[in-house]
């Protein structure tokens, strides 16, 4: 098995030979993977199943310096097919992303890992943000969900959607919010993960959309679904989640000189826990400053989030 760091190369380091083959890339051909916990950049990241995923972050997009190269689970990356990479997600599965700037909506396949930039949620390729249209701005606010497996041979199956109307998504605390603040050690979670899954039997059930469903069109003319967002949200930097008011006013008193921190107040299974958050920001480059300027201050796990 190769190296970690290789096997993330595709997209957490900047590229220094561009390789570009003579047609599109063979679809598929990789493997099912979760993947075990990693470190890039002093940032732990921990890959699992989760198919309630469905979350609200910064999208980026990534192509040139990556077309024709494996991805983390071994299929071949081709910048004019629709997909895309998370740090998380298992790969291959299919996903729905919406930009909320826009209300564009796509269903893609992620089957690669990224982006380690911190504070962003997914990187697409290039074709992908050019439909979300947002390729020439860089970055957009974008909701990612969960839908299941995706096929080995490539695509994205039958595209079923999980969004029926999308409306603004409700506020949701991550998983790792569950846990007291602080980086876990990989021994802690070294458990949670395998190296490669078995193929999926049978397509997983899905609930009926409303959306029409997205095939798996030639990369020239993809389709997109255009849906209501109600507003793109605002952005924060999240410095912590804390289950004591204490701890979160001690870090919220630290980190006053960064600009505006607040506590809000969330409930995970009948208990309080208190996130410490930088904001609004004006922008995602506001908010990429803000975050690196918190991390300096020693919170690693602090990232940025859409609500």
């Amino acid at each position: 098995m190769a190296p970690l760091m290789m096997a993330l190369a595709a997209c957490s380091t900047t590229p220094t030979k561009t390789t570009t083959p003579a047609g599109p890339a063979k679809q598929g051909g990789g493997y099912y993977k979760v993947g075990n916990p990693y470190q890039i950049n002093g940032i732990w990241y921990y890959p699992a199943e989760n198919e309630k995923y469905d979350s609200v972050g910064i999208a980026s997009w990534y192509g040139p310096g990556f077309h024709g190269k494996k991805t983390a689970n071994g299929e071949t990356f081709d910048e004019n097919q629709i997909s895309a990479a998370h740090p998380t997600l298992p790969m291959p599965v299919i996903a729905r992303v919406t930009n909320l700037e826009n209300g564009k909506s796509i269903v893609l396949r992620i089957n690669d890992r990224g982006p380690f930039a911190a504070g962003r949620e997914i990187d697409l390729s290039k074709k992908a943000a050019e439909v979300l249209g947002f390729k020439q701005k860089g970055t957009a606010k974008v909701r990612v969900q969960y839908i299941g497996r995706a096929p080995l041979e490539g695509g994205i199956g039958d595209g079923i959607g999980v969004a029926e109307t999308f409306v603004a998504p409700p506020v949701e605390t991550p998983a790792e919010e569950r846990r007291v603040a602080g980086t876990a050690p990989i021994a802690s979670v070294s458990t949670v993960a395998t190296a490669e899954l078995a193929a999926p039997q049978a397509p997983a059930s899905v609930p009926a959309a409303t959306m029409s469903p997205v095939s798996d069109a030639p990369p020239a003319s993809p389709q997109v679904e255009q849906v209501g967002v109600g507003g793109p949200g605002n952005i924060y930097v999240q410095a912590g989640s804390f289950q004591s008011l204490q701890n979160a006013e001690s870090v919220r008193q630290q980190l006053s000189g960064v600009g505006r921190v607040e506590i809000q107040t969330t409930m995970v299974d009948g208990t309080p826990f208190y996130r410490v958050r930088v904001g609004p920001l004006n922008d995602v480059p506001a908010a990429d400053n803000s975050l690196q300027t918190v991390i300096a201050q020693g919170h690693r796990s602090a990232r940025i989030v859409v609500d």
